[in-house]
């Protein structure tokens, strides 16, 4: 036995704060780790000992085996659990951690080496008669060599990080030529992220499912199954929302999938939690892709149609006792789907987003579950992977299941950031999703540009925003004043009070008459627009109203005078009074200026002063939350001046290079 009695948790954010709740609850000591951008972090008040390990870059403190190492010493800690990401499979970490007497509640290390390289891994199925996609996972990895084994492989072809996981590192190609530029890309974030540029490459298969067994294995020989997830639903690779069980499955496809799981762990003498992924063709076929030797972000869907707490069970063989469960034990009931909610933008290729939780109140209920690592007040930040919080529902059928998600995220608030919420909504609400038949060419087939647009305000909510900051400014104003009458609200000898507010977005244009009623009834004009407005109650974060004879309920915060965060129905917007802007101020982008769309650092600087560019020239490559971007010119011209240099960090809208028209 392995006795311990307190746990350090190696990662940050939902996962942790996740771990540690399970920790907690069976009596464990937690210690958490933090960098500069998370010395306020919910995972790091959450714990009951926390040690900082160095600034906020991860390449500077969470990747970084000795720093963990060397906190695990302080602290006293006696195991280490490594969450996901970071360095939960990194072979080496889990062999130190060994070396320094600390348990590490996670598979072997030999079982790490051998399933966190794809190539090998890949090798090690096929001996094992695990069916595997065609492809090449040779040891020649001269670009070269590279071509030559890709020109053997029908297109489209999929070229892959061999250490890599979560999206990075992999590139589709469509066209042999096209197959050089891929793996040079590939490689490069492939070293970035993983710090390998191996690769391996296999012959795409278009518009599979992607499903994934759950095994679990103790030191005494038990190894067994926990049925399935499908995780078909992503985007660049990334999954976005998962479920389980399959909507497709069968008892004959689940026994199968299930028993080539197992066999694939038990020839890496496999230990604790870990998912073997497949792709499931039209026709029943699978394949298997790799496996992840870690628990998985999507491991909540799991627990809520087995009953099983999955970190309870690490810890417990972590400890070297038994499993406690046979194969025939394992009974699925009901179904759970989860969203992976993240601070992006959908309407800009979903490019990852930084900045402040104005605003973070997770809904509540029956059939709800959310894990998240935010609180309002903190900020996200632009040195880590975007996702923020998991929201999942479960219910006896899928259908119930898909509604109780869909109300826990139209009752989720997070203003102050871009992110994905109102996109999620719009997936659950497809029929190709509601009716099971999604594959992993669901986003690209389902969504057109048109469909990702940030959501427009109506006129009815910009009244809303109208009369909550007219509202808010009474009460500010109210609170100042010594014994003044509520009942004089709104009174004037002159006649009814009357404000005026301006919001523009986009293509849209508000320029808002809000007229004061007696009590706290207002008429909102704007050209041939109308609508009667009463307020019941201003409580932030939440209003009450009664709109045109509708009762309303709406989340808000107000920033600053003048601009207020609007919520209802998962969509969320910012109002900012045009009347209260300083009109000299000149924000204009586009055009001839190329700025930077994230937090980032410059990898690439690819145009000079003087240079002729045509639009679509590539201008620059940004590195930012573990992905490489391509920053294009929108523009014909002459670059005028370059700004930055390579190694620069850059803030979002940062100015990078001018162009002349």
């Amino acid at each position: 036995m392995k006795r311990f009695k307190s746990i350090l948790i190696a990662n940050r954010g939902e996962i942790a704060c996740r771990v540690m709740r399970t920790a907690k609850a069976l009596g464990y000591r937690t210690i958490a780790v933090y960098s500069d951008a998370d010395a306020d972090a919910p995972h790091v008040r959450m714990a009951d000992d926390a040690v900082r390990i160095g600034p906020s870059p991860a390449g500077e403190s969470y990747l970084v085996a000795d720093l963990v190492l060397r906190a695990a010493a302080t602290s006293g800690a006696e195991a280490v659990h490594p969450g996901y990401g970071f360095l939960s499979e990194n072979a080496a970490f889990a062999g130190a951690c060994e070396a320094a007497g600390l348990v590490f509640i996670g598979p072997p290390r030999t079982a790490i080496d051998v399933m966190g390289n794809k190539a090998e891994a890949k090798r090690r199925m096929i001996a094992a008669g695990v069916p595997c996609v065609p492809g090449y996972e040779g040891h020649a990895q001269t670009d070269e060599a590279l071509l030559a084994e890709g020109m053997k492989i029908d297109l489209p072809i999929m070229v892959k990080a061999a250490a890599g996981g979560g999206g990075r590192g992999m590139r589709l190609v469509h066209a042999y030529v096209d197959l050089a530029n891929a793996i040079t890309l590939a490689r490069a974030e492939a070293e970035s992220a993983f710090g390998s540029g191996e690769l391996i490459l296999e012959k795409a298969i278009i518009a599979p499912r992607h499903v994934e067994i759950q095994v679990f294995a103790d030191a005494h020989g038990q190894t067994i199954h926990l049925g399935e997830r499908d995780c078909s639903v992503q985007r660049r690779h990334q999954k976005v929302i998962e479920e389980a069980p399959c909507p497709i499955m069968t008892p004959a496809l689940r026994e199968a999938m299930g028993q080539s799981a197992i066999a694939a762990a038990k020839s890496v003498a496999y230990c604790g939690a870990g998912t073997i992924e497949f792709l499931l063709d039209s026709s029943g076929v699978f394949y298997f892709l790799e496996m992840n030797t870690r628990l998985q972000v999507e491991h909540p869907v799991t627990e809520m149609v087995t009953g099983l707490d999955l970190v309870a069970l690490q810890i417990r063989v972590a400890q070297g006792e038994p499993l406690g469960l046979e194969q025939d034990d394992v009974h699925l009931s009901g179904h759970a789907i989860e969203a992976r909610l993240y601070t992006e933008d959908p309407s800009q290729d979903f490019l990852p987003a930084a900045g402040p939780v104005e605003l973070w109140l997770p809904a509540a209920g029956p059939g709800i579950r959310i894990d998240a690592g935010i609180a309002s007040g903190q900020a996200i930040s632009p040195f880590y992977d975007p996702m923020v919080a998991k929201v999942i529902g479960y219910g006896e059928t899928r259908e119930i299941a898909r509604l109780q998600l869909l109300k826990a995220l139209q009752n989720t608030q997070l203003f102050g950031t871009a992110n994905n919420q109102e996109f999620l909504i719009a997936c659950l609400q497809k029929q190709c999703f509601i009716d099971g038949q999604a594959t992993t060419a669901f986003i690209a087939a389902e969504f057109s540009d048109a469909d990702l647009r940030k959501y427009s305000p109506t006129f009815g909510d910009a009244a809303v925003a109208a009369v909550i900051e007219t509202e808010l400014a009474w009460h500010m104003h109210s609170s100042a004043s010594v014994q003044v009458s509520d009942e004089l609200k709104n009174w004037s000898g002159a006649g009814a009070l009357v404000t005026r507010r301006q919001y523009a977005f986009d293509d849209q244009f508000y320029d808002l008459m809000i007229v004061s009623m007696s009590g706290h009834r207002y008429t909102v004009k704007n050209d041939n627009q109308s609508t009667e407005i009463e307020v019941l109650a201003v409580n932030a974060p939440m209003a009450e109203l009664v709109v045109d004879g509708s009762k309303q309920q709406v989340y808000f915060v107000a920033a600053q005078s003048g601009q207020i965060c609007l919520g209802k129905d998962g969509r969320s917007a910012q109002y900012q009074d045009r009347i209260s802007l300083d009109a000299t101020t000149d924000n204009s982008v586009g055009g001839g200026r190329v700025i930077a769309p994230m937090h980032g650092l410059l990898l690439e600087v690819a145009v000079s002063a003087g240079d002729v560019i045509v639009k679509g020239q590539l201008v620059a490559v940004l590195e930012a939350m573990k992905m490489h971007y391509e920053i294009v010119a929108e523009v014909d011209g002459l670059v005028a001046a370059v700004l930055v240099t390579v190694g620069d960090q850059v803030a979002a809208d940062d100015l990078l290079v001018e162009i002349e028209l």
